[in-house]
């Protein structure tokens, strides 16, 4: 028996073989009754509107000029656009609707001026009452927008039995007092998030920003313990269990989770206070396993290669137990490296066909990592209610498509009334240009087409060969 540092008791535990088996998880299904709270319908277009219902509550504070003010069909377009940059890259943001690279998608659904605009006076709050907010939040230039998308990507979806806990670190060298500098990550700076994500499907269950010292942060709670109670808040007290790294994982963590009928996995850092001093020396054989139990939990101590040592802490298992194989794999470490890739495997599909491009704005910066979470939860909810497998890139092409579908609509009845107006036949002794255009450039018309109600040129206008009354 051996004591450690916050006087909890370990128990010396015996090892049981067991055989080499797949290790079952729940499978994922929609919250009961959700369907239709979210008005959640079988096309690709509703499953982001769950999730970008928020911005129907003036998202954006544009200047005080008419041109500015946009209705949400125009903002859909707007998002469809920023998705579609996302999967067409090209060197700069005029090659969008170049002739030669552009998307004929991009460039047939807003005017590149107008995407500018947009961007350019793109806000997510009241400015004139910021400042007074940013005393005492300070995420106050977005947070009543991010507050929205996190609720609804909480109550859209029920996840399964395991959830990873991890961060998130979204690239970005915008200048806010909370950017980040992680020297083991590809991208060194960015603004980092914690995650909770669905070990099976990869849906972002919930997501919290990191801001720095938290001042509402209780004095002898330390800052992982309070992340993950934070996290998990809404998936409490239903038989649960949630997957950690060592940043996070301790013995109180665990205490507090299982007195909410939630168990907890993950590595335990050596210098932990938890670790009793008999697993604390090196000095191992290669595949030898020590375990250690209390009333709350199991500590797991093996050893992957000689003087090398790996600390496991489960409050799910009572009983720990060795593979047949060679490395001899106690259980805990075999479910802690199926459960631990959560998080970083949904980083890794939204980097794939990331919005991410060049801001100087902090608040942009988020919209865009809030737009690649909502388009991949949109994708797990359009998946699960529909039934059908879909690549990722199929379905974001085809949600960007209905995205701006009701713009391309209102666009083109506005341009249709617009041509009915206009005169049968241009003014006596005047000649209008041609508005189609297909075989000339600026040719004169005296002629309107029947059905299109277009000015046509002699070169542009298609002959129609004779047919008699009996013909339709």
């Amino acid at each position: 028996m051996a004591q450690c540092g916050v006087k909890n008791r370990w128990g010396r535990v015996s090892l049981s073989p067991q055989s080499k088996r797949t290790l079952q998880m729940e499978s994922q299904r929609l919250r009961p009754g959700k369907v239709s709270r979210v008005a959640f319908r079988a096309s690709c277009v509703s499953s982001l509107l769950t999730c970008f219902i928020a911005f129907k509550n003036g998202l954006f504070n544009m200047h005080r000029k008419r041109s500015m003010f946009m209705a949400l069909p125009e903002l859909m377009a707007f998002i469809a656009i920023v998705i579609l940059r996302g999967l067409t890259k090209v060197p700069s943001l005029r090659d969008c609707w170049s002739a030669n690279l552009g998307n004929p998608h991009i460039i047939g659904t807003m005017p590149r001026n107008r995407f500018q605009d947009i961007m350019r006076h793109l806000r997510f709050d009241d400015r004139s009452t910021r400042s007074d907010r940013a005393k005492t939040d300070k995420f106050a230039a977005i947070s009543s927008v991010w507050g929205s998308f996190v609720t609804n990507c909480i109550t859209s979806y029920n996840p399964g039995l395991h959830i990873t806990v991890d961060e998130q670190l979204f690239p970005s060298k915008t200048r806010c007092c909370f950017l980040e500098y992680i020297a083991t990550k590809p991208d060194k700076f960015g603004i980092k998030f914690w995650v909770a994500c669905d070990l099976k499907s990869k849906y972002i269950c919930n997501v919290l920003p990191y801001l720095g010292k938290d001042p509402s942060r209780p004095s002898g709670e330390r800052l992982s313990e309070n992340v993950v109670m934070r996290l998990m808040e809404p998936f409490l007290d239903k038989v649960r269990n949630v997957t950690t790294d060592n940043f996070f994982t301790s013995l109180s963590l665990a205490h507090k989770l299982l007195s909410r009928k939630t168990t907890i996995l993950g590595t335990v850092n050596k210098i932990r206070q938890e670790i009793p001093q008999s697993a604390r020396h090196t000095d191992r054989n290669e595949f030898t396993t020590q375990a250690f139990s209390t009333t709350a939990a199991t500590l797991t101590a093996y050893a992957p290669k000689r003087k090398k040592t790996a600390y496991i802490l489960s409050s799910m298992h009572s009983v720990i137990q060795t593979d047949n194989t060679t490395k001899r794999k106690p259980n805990t470490v075999t479910l802690y490296n199926t459960t631990k890739c959560g998080v970083d495997v949904m980083d890794q599909m939204v980097r794939e066909y990331t919005v991410r491009t060049g801001t100087r704005r902090w608040p942009v910066a988020v919209f865009y990592n809030m737009i690649d979470m909502a388009a991949l939860n949109a994708h797990v909810l359009y998946q699960a209610c529909t039934g059908r497998q879909e690549r990722w890139v199929d379905f974001l092409v085809e949600l960007a498509r209905e995205l701006s579908n009701t713009h391309m609509c209102a666009k083109k009845a506005r341009k249709e009334k617009l041509l009915r107006t206009q005169p049968s036949t241009p003014s006596p002794g005047k000649r209008a240009m041609c508005q189609v255009k297909h075989q000339c450039k600026n040719n004169h018309a005296t002629v309107r087409h029947v059905h299109c109600y277009r000015y046509t040129c002699g070169k542009c206008r298609r002959e129609i060969p004779w047919q008699c009354q009996d013909c339709e």
